[in-house]
Order: structure tokens, then sequence, then C-alpha cells
């Protein structure tokens, strides 16, 4: 459900889910995680990644049908949230730039993997936003990522409403950084600009990668993610969350 490929100095990583709108699973957290982590001969042979969708959206967050047998400590809802902050660190630690292609829709967990890159493209009419606290969950997980991308004003408004927003609001509050008008715009331009990062000199890219982390401070990002992490699985065991939840499925 994740799959990758090395072509030339880039590394193309897809979500490949598209009958269920790429839904992340924790094999596919899992696997994502992996993706970012390079050995061996891609450690001097990958330059940039670009993570994409599959489908009609790039992502639309956790497959939640597979919280609806768990039991009273909500393992799996903690398993998403533990895997999707890891993911979306790893992101970040990649010592080579990574492009986000954010195609139709990129909601909740799908959202918060844009924090993870250091460019993405999205089309004008995209939907965004983190939702989650209307199943009595935080997006805390996602505050350090997009407080980081967006500041401080912008980042309570997106995560203390759970409206969508667009690409061209994404844009204006900086969590977009080049905007495309139609949706099958979005692969093309964000390959086009993976491209051209994976054809700049390695050396200079990767120091300056890692001098960009330095500056904003990513040492206490990690405190900061970790605070943050906690802060949403406190509350997942909670009566309000359980009963949110399950009357999601009620729903369905």
């Amino acid at each position: 459900m994740i799959r990758f490929e090395d072509q030339a100095g880039l590394r193309v990583v897809t979500l490949d889910r598209p009958d269920k709108r790429n839904a992340l699973t924790p094999d596919m957290l899992c696997d994502l995680y992996g993706a970012f982590m390079f050995r061996g001969d891609a450690q001097s042979a990958v330059r940039a990644v670009l993570l994409r969708g599959e489908g009609p959206v790039f992502c639309s967050g956790f497959d939640l049908d597979l919280c609806q047998d768990d039991g009273p400590e909500q393992q799996m809802m903690r398993t998403f949230l533990i895997s999707l902050s890891e993911v979306v660190k790893q992101m970040r630690r990649s010592p080579v730039p990574v492009v986000l292609a954010a195609h139709g829709a990129a909601i909740a967990g799908g959202c918060a993997l844009l924090g993870g890159a250091d460019v993405v493209v999205a089309e004008r009419g995209a939907k965004l936003g983190y939702p989650v606290v209307r199943l009595g969950i935080s997006p805390a997980v996602s505050a350090p990522f997009l407080l980081d991308a967006v500041g401080p004003g912008p980042a309570r408004r997106r995560l203390l409403d759970p409206t969508l927003f667009d690409g061209a609001e994404g844009a204006r509050i900086g969590l977009v950084h080049e905007l495309v008008e139609e949706r099958g715009e979005v692969a093309p331009r964000a390959h086009e600009i993976a491209r051209d990062l994976a054809s700049k000199p390695p050396l200079a890219m990767k120091a300056t990668k890692k001098w960009v982390l330095e500056v904003a401070g990513e040492a206490k990002m990690e405190g900061r993610a970790a605070r943050a992490l906690d802060a949403s699985v406190s509350l997942v065991a909670g009566d309000e969350a359980i009963e949110r939840l399950q009357g999601l499925w009620k729903t369905r």
C-alpha cells in the first residue's frame, strides 16, 4: 500500500490505496517511515524525495474502521498517533529535500504529513484540515509541525476549528508553498520541483537542509513533538472519544 522507487536521484513515494482514499494503516505508516530512511547506497544516491498519492485524493487520514473493534485502551488509535508523529519527524530529519503533492484532499493525519515536507504543492480547491476534535481526539500531535509552518495565530485557528479549508487558504497561511489550478497539475508540478532539487549539488543541498533545521530549532521541536503526542494520546481512551467514535460507526 506504499510503493517507492528510486529513479536517477529522486525517490518517489506513493500512497497506493486509492479504493480507500489512501486512508492510512499502521503498516502504511511503518513503510512510510522506512521510505525516509537512507541506508547503504541510497545514502548518497537519493537527492530528493517526492511524496504523492494514487487516485482522487492524497490522503483522507487514518483508516478509522481499524479502531471499530478496539478495546477500552484504544490501542489502535494510540498506534496511529505514535506512528504518525514518528513519520512526520522522520520526514523532517531527511537529509534531502522532501516535496509533497497534496491533490484532492489531505485531511487529519493526511494533512499532518504536510508538516513534514519542505515544499508542498496543492491545487486551489484541495480540501485540507484537522477535523478530529469532532471525534473527541486532539490534533495536538500535529501542532508543533503546523506551528513551525504557519506561525502561532494560524496554527491555533486551524487546530481548534474543525472546518476544512481549501488550498488557497493553505497557501495564504503558509502551509502550501505552491498552488496550481487543477487537480491533475499537482503531481506533475511537484515532480518537476523534486526533479529540479535532485539535480542540485548534493553536498550543498544536504548541508543547507541540515542548517535550516538547526536554525529552526529542530532539537527543541523533538521535545515539543513528544509533549504534543502525549496530549493527543491522553484522550483516546476517554469517554468522549469512545462515544464519538462509536457514533461515527453507527452512522455508516
